[in-house]
């Protein structure tokens, strides 16, 4: 597939999962951490526009000042930007003009991917559609949030796009003590955080092939294990008394039968689907719980060849933090990634969320503990 071919599929994928809205669906912010579908559909048309059409496009005039400065995300090398916790109030420009914006950057974009570009170029345009891949995972995230917490609790358009294979049994796998590489090597697109291939000595472990399911969870709820202080971390913990959440986000129990909100609206639990929407905090005090621990990103990697994954994001008990020699890039590019390796921890493995062909085992996504929203869930080590 040529990059031309590739950069439309990749933005006509957009399209597609907002589709189904109606125009009210593309506004709300219920909380900081979710971002309305229409800003997701500026930010990523601005990221074309501003990091390769205003340096590479002959003249290029941006389309409009107040979009380039309401779409930038946190990039501070580039100029002001609107306040994330304020991108809900933002019912101008409205959804049509969003949308008109996209349509002039993807003319210029196409206009300037006809015939052979730099390589810089290539390496920008794939950036891009890697960045707009991270957003369509953004909005099935978002938009699972900001219609399961509406009163009605709609469905998203009466089917689920994003379903989830059933866990019928598990085993554990024995991986070896030894000196193991780990980072990313080959020809194609990955991030800056998996550059680096180096060696990690790892002890001899033991790994769940399958992720742990809505039934095992449940088990740890009906033994109290939101009550037993012994299984949290302290912060936690403090995050258990603050939430009081008993239950992973989209969880409810009914007549004494538990539900869950999923993009076709409020459905019976399937105890046999992996469990979904726990954050780390969560998932740490299940494997305490369990017997067991999270593994580390290492072993995650190491293992990855021998375990079933990409049904959800996975925890693990790793702090997000540079490989060796790990650089960041120049000017706003280097914002990417390299200034958020504080205070969170790791996920690997992607999720039902995560565009086909964007997922690979090297990938590092990271997460503050505290968050449910991801399509995250829980592998179990020891």
């Amino acid at each position: 597939m040529s990059l031309l071919d590739h950069y439309r599929k990749v933005r006509k994928h957009s399209d597609i999962i907002c589709e189904p809205l109606k125009t009210e669906d593309y506004i709300p912010q219920p909380i900081v951490d979710v971002s309305p579908p229409k800003w997701h559909l500026g930010h990523t048309t601005w990221f074309f526009e501003t990091f390769i059409l205003k340096d590479y496009y002959p003249g290029y005039e941006v389309f409009s000042k107040d979009l380039d400065f309401l779409f930038n995300s946190y990039y501070e090398n580039v100029g002001k930007r609107v306040l994330r916790d304020h991108r809900g109030y933002l019912t101008r420009p409205t959804v049509e003009e969003v949308y008109n914006y996209r349509k002039s950057v993807d003319q210029k974009m196409e206009e300037l991917l006809v015939g052979d570009q730099a390589e810089e170029i290539n390496e920008l345009v794939m950036l891009g559609c890697n960045h707009e891949q991270q957003h369509q995972e953004l909005l099935w995230t978002d938009i699972k949030y900001i219609l399961g917490t509406q009163p009605l609790v709609p469905a998203y358009n009466g089917a689920n796009p994003i379903p989830s294979k059933e866990i019928e049994a598990h085993d554990w796998i024995k991986i070896d003590d030894g000196i193991y590489p780990i980072g990313y090597s080959g020809d194609g697109f990955c991030f800056d955080n998996e550059l680096g291939v180096h060696e990690v000595k790892l002890e001899a472990f033991q790994v769940r092939n399958e992720l742990v399911s809505n039934g095992e969870y449940r088990e740890f709820i009906d033994d109290g294990g939101y009550d037993k202080v012994n299984l949290w971390h302290s912060e936690g913990w403090t995050w258990v008394n603050e939430n009081s959440p008993a239950k992973p986000l989209y969880w409810e129990e009914k007549q004494g039968e538990w539900c869950q909100y999923t993009m076709e609206g409020i459905q019976p639990l399937n105890m046999l689907e992996p469990v979904c929407h726990v954050n780390f905090y969560e998932a740490s005090a299940f494997a305490e719980w369990a017997g067991a621990r999270l593994p580390k990103e290492e072993e995650w990697e190491v293992a990855s060849d021998l375990i079933t994954w990409g049904d959800r994001w996975e925890w693990t008990n790793s702090a997000y933090l540079p490989y060796p020699g790990y650089k960041k890039a120049e000017g706003a590019i280097g914002e990417y990634n390299g200034k958020f390796m504080i205070n969170q921890m790791v996920l690997r493995g992607s999720s039902v969320a995560t565009p086909q062909g964007h997922s690979r085992k090297t990938y590092r996504n990271f997460w503050h503990p505290k968050y449910q929203f991801q399509f995250s869930g829980i592998r179990l080590a020891k």
